[in-house]
């Protein structure tokens, strides 16, 4: 009879086969791969009268690629916790200031992950949205001193500002029928944006 592994063997087997550095890129493989399984699918599903062929070509390609995957399918895996170990032991060259980006990084990853794109998407915006808005501010400013700038720019503004009118109206409604595509797109701040540049 075979001895159980202890606890503590368990857990340094796990903190072995875990990615040190290169986690993301494992995460965001995976995140790919599932996004493109759900779209073939979805594709599959909404096949039509092409639906048989697409079968007989999907049960020919499995046939096929089937013996190669089982004998390759770890090969990146071991790829990546290579380079996952090449790293950490480049690691001990690199710079002070390049691993706080790099741990910068991580949290980014790791905050993206237990909170989600968009919180974290909202939490950039709301940080830096005053900067950009100096910045765009300024380039205007720098625009409008241009020869022909303020003529161009007021034959396009009516129309800018109509094209966005006309897109904001758009998501409006369609996330009041219920879109979900809707909650992704954002409004454009056109009151806001006015207000910044006429008051420079």
């Amino acid at each position: 009879m075979a001895a159980e592994p202890q606890p503590q063997q368990i857990d340094e087997r796990k903190e072995e086969q875990e990615l040190k550095y290169l986690e993301f890129v494992q995460f965001a493989t995976l995140q790919a791969l599932m996004r493109c399984a759900i779209l073939y699918s979805y594709a599959k599903e909404r096949a039509g009268p092409l639906k048989p062929g697409v079968n007989t070509v999907e049960d020919a390609v499995k046939t096929v690629v089937a013996p190669v995957y089982d004998r390759f399918h770890l090969v990146p895996v071991e790829l990546l916790k290579y380079a996952d170990r090449k790293v950490g032991e480049l690691d001990r060259h690199v710079p002070s200031n390049v691993k706080k980006v790099s741990s910068q990084a991580r949290s980014v990853v790791s905050e993206v992950r237990r909170d989600g794109v968009s919180t974290f998407a909202k939490t950039v915006y709301s940080k830096y949205e005053p900067t950009a808005e100096q910045c765009a501010v300024s380039a205007w400013r720098k625009l409008n001193q241009l020869p022909l700038f303020p003529q161009v720019a007021n034959a396009v503004l009516p129309k800018a500002a109509y094209c966005t009118e006309k897109y904001n109206e758009v998501i409006v409604s369609s996330a009041e029928k219920g879109y979900r595509v809707s909650a992704y797109l954002p409004l454009v701040p056109t009151e806001k944006i006015a207000k910044v540049f006429s008051g420079n």
